[in-house]
């Protein structure tokens, strides 16, 4: 089921659109790091057992099987003749982490069902084929999306999960030795075909584009543990997904050719630190083809030049794999690489050691604020579906909240989600927000985001699919206050238990003079999220008032409920609930006073770095240090140099967030919405703000008894606003409303006293 022709290695030709950047082969330390390496990864348990992969083999060929059997049995029905009937052929085909030989334990496979022309998607396909495996008892958990960007079946076979696409030819016989890397095979295909085809088309490009396969693998394998880790392993939340990963390491393989894993993984964190984004990561050139499919070139095509991050697929038509990430994301990689890289350096030095790059990131600890985005649905079917769409247009908030605040206000999406034992059918999802570092704070200066979530809402609510009882709640949590389901076993870490990277390196800038002293004291805070790696103090005691030094973040709720048991006291922050004005535009909001501000550029970047521009910035003067000679690093940083210079146009301002792409899965499934919500922010205001809540945000009758407390203090009644259904003037209905008034104080003030 493999494509033909992945033996046939490069022979000594070039790999790579630019030369590679060293020839040079392991050193005795490469060798032992790297069986260190190989070690840290089998003992994290990222490989599966022979008796696993011996299952998958016999799945995929059951699975072979059962194609060819539904594909004469349609043609035979559609009346073909019996010489059409016997030559009548389908198959199997795979990609993704499984096809790239980089798969762990319990991973699902991707595969790809390759039909002729006689063989429809929807009658046949999610018709027939449908039918046949949801009569077979091997066959559970069988869930058809046909209207995603990428029509997929998904499904366990024996207990392996299965992800099936289709992709319809325009031969009448598939050949049993089809090779579908050449182009010919996307002449008159549809759009859902190409896009089903690329996924293969691109996993097997990049193995005959790697010198090593077998380097290639325990690097990736490493780079996904990490980047997983880390949390920036997901596509979805605006981070990098699988194919990313291997496209980057596949492009470091090719600069060093004869490195083994140790030092590829070395030179990942050493030129991607470096790297001019948005110039583009490519394995070779881009080719326009003869068939007048849309190539990534920003040069033509307006929405490339907003790429922040594009990493090239190198089968035809290329595309951008990571329009996904945003300016924040992007500047949370950049963080990230760089703390990699001064890890491998001190690794060089005997001053690290893997368990120390591979430290997981600690995200409830990094931000003193977090948006909680709560969603829940009355029934399993109901919330399958719904998280999916949601989860697919968590990005849209983020890039909301970067437009309207000018990129002042940064986000920093969490990857996964967390789940409520005792909430069936729910799901919440947790962004860090913090304000951007080295920017003077202005007096009275607010991040009013309530129209943006209140945006973002009803475009959540346009979902076509919508059913009673599906509803978001988006709310303002602080650290302190994060609920208890998010950590393992259900239990609040009382601080952090050990020494991290983070921290080592901040004692050592304390040392050296270089890290300002620690100004947060007791009952003092800011919305700066990281801490430098020094000890946090905490801010679990009363937070001081001062409205004379008044900044307000607001933030927009769908509907507050009450969520789990307050996790602490809430009567240890002052909190004033007012009524509001029924005439507000926007229903309902959570007014959080940051009263006097912490300036952030008083403050250690996290890990005791200076902040990484999310625009290309020119590499540094010289690069780190590493165990070669002088010259030959000098040989090293020019040819880096040259690799990441790029002819394509530099990086835009970002457009209008309507133009910019959706979510490939779900893109289709938006449908009109009436009574649009005002998108401009609201005047600030040097008090805190208060804001009535609307009915519930969901598609139920009424508004919902559930409570949502999660440390949001109290309600009140107020006069709340409810849209006309006719789209007459609203009326005034009583109902609770939810008005949070958190204050913040720090030294911003006095810090300016000071100097």
């Amino acid at each position: 089921m493999a494509s033909p022709g992945l033996s046939n290695r490069n022979n000594g030709k070039r790999l790579g659109i630019t030369e590679p950047i060293s020839l040079g082969g392991p050193t005795e330390y490469d060798v032992i790091k790297t069986r260190e390496l190989e070690k840290y990864l089998q003992d994290a348990g990222l490989y599966e057992s022979q008796e696993e992969a011996v299952s998958r083999e016999e799945v995929l060929g059951r699975l072979d099987q059962i194609v060819k059997i539904w594909v004469k049995t349609i043609s035979r029905a559609k009346g073909l003749n019996e010489q059409l009937v016997h030559e009548a052929n389908a198959k199997i085909f795979t990609f993704g982490s499984y096809r790239l030989g980089v798969h762990g334990p319990g991973a699902d496979i991707d595969t790809l069902c390759v039909g002729p022309r006689h063989a429809t998607r929807e009658e046949d396909f999610f018709g027939e084929l449908q039918r046949m495996l949801s009569e077979m008892p091997e066959v559970t958990e069988l869930h058809p999306v046909p209207d995603a960007h990428v029509p997929v079946m998904n499904f366990k076979f024996s207990g392996v999960s299965i992800d099936l696409l289709y992709a319809k030819l325009s031969l009448w016989v598939i050949p049993e030795d089809l090779d579908i890397s050449q182009d010919s095979i996307l002449q008159n295909a549809d759009e859902q075909t190409v896009r089903s085809l690329n996924g293969c088309r691109v996993t097997d490009q990049i193995l005959r584009l790697v010198p090593s396969i077998q380097n290639f693998r325990t690097t990736l394998r490493c780079m996904r543990l990490w980047a997983k880790r880390r949390g920036v392993y997901s596509n979805v939340a605006g981070f990098l997904g699988g194919i990313n990963w291997a496209l980057l390491v596949a492009r470091i393989c090719q600069l060093y050719p004869n490195a083994l894993p140790n030092m590829l993984v070395s030179r990942f964190f050493r030129v991607y630190t470096q790297w001019r984004w948005p110039n583009p990561v490519m394995l070779c050139a881009i080719e326009e083809g003869s068939l007048g499919l849309q190539v990534w070139d920003p040069r033509r095509n307006p929405k490339d030049k907003y790429h922040l991050m594009p990493i090239i697929t190198p089968a035809y038509p290329s595309m951008n794999s990571s329009y996904n990430v945003s300016s924040s994301t992007l500047r949370i990689m950049l963080e990230e690489f760089q703390r990699g890289n001064e890890i491998c350096e001190a690794m060089e030095a005997n001053k690290a050691d893997w368990d120390t790059l591979f430290e997981s990131y600690d995200f409830f600890e990094a931000y003193k604020n977090y948006l909680q985005i709560d969603i829940s649905a009355e029934n399993a079917d109901d919330f399958r579906k719904w998280k999916g769409w949601v989860q697919s247009r968590l990005r849209q908030l983020t890039l909301k909240i970067e437009r309207h605040t000018y990129d002042m206000l940064q986000c920093h999406p969490h990857p996964g989600d967390f789940s409520d034992k005792s909430r069936p059918f729910h799901s919440s999802y947790f962004m860090g927000l913090q304000r951007k570092q080295g920017v003077p704070v202005t007096e009275g200066e607010q991040f009013d985001i309530r129209a943006t979530v209140e945006e973002f809402k009803q475009s959540v609510n346009r979902y076509t699919l919508l059913e009673r009882g599906m509803e978001i709640r988006v709310s303002h949590v602080k650290r302190r206050n994060i609920p208890n389901f998010v950590f393992p076993g259900e239990v609040r870490p009382l601080r952090p238990s050990k020494v991290t990277w983070g921290s080592r390196r901040g004692s050592e800038l304390k040392v050296s003079g270089n890290a300002q002293p620690d100004k947060l004291c007791e009952g003092k805070t800011d919305l700066d999220g990281s801490d430098g790696g020094q000890k946090r103090k905490r801010v679990d005691d009363t937070v001081e008032t001062d409205s004379s030094y008044a900044k307000s973040l607001h933030l927009c709720s769908g509907e507050v409920h009450a969520a789990s048991p307050p996790i602490s006291n809430i009567s240890s922050c002052s909190t004033k609930c007012e009524s509001t004005d029924a005439n507000k535009k926007v229903d309902d909001s959570i007014a959080v006073s940051l009263e006097k501000i912490e300036n952030a550029a008083d403050i250690p970047y996290q890990n005791g770095q200076i902040e990484v521009s999310s625009r290309c910035n020119p590499p540094n003067d010289s690069l780190p240090a590493a165990a070669n000679t002088s010259s030959s690093k000098d040989a090293e940083k020019m040819a880096l140099e040259k690799n990441i210079a790029c002819p394509y146009v530099s990086h835009q301002a970002l457009p209008e967030l309507d133009e910019l792409e959706d979510d490939v899965e779900y893109r289709h499934q938006v449908k009109d919405f009436s009574g649009n919500m005002k998108s401009s922010q609201m005047e600030p205001s040097e008090e805190s703000v208060s804001v009535s809540a609307p009915v519930n945000s969901s598609n139920g009758a009424g508004p919902s008894t559930d409570s949502y407390d999660g440390g949001l203090e109290e309600l009140e009644p107020a006069e709340l606003m409810v849209p006309s259904s006719n789209g007459a003037p609203p009326e005034p209905v009583a109902q609770k409303k939810s008005i949070i008034r958190l204050n913040f104080t720090s030294l911003a003030k006095a810090a300016g006293k000071s100097s």
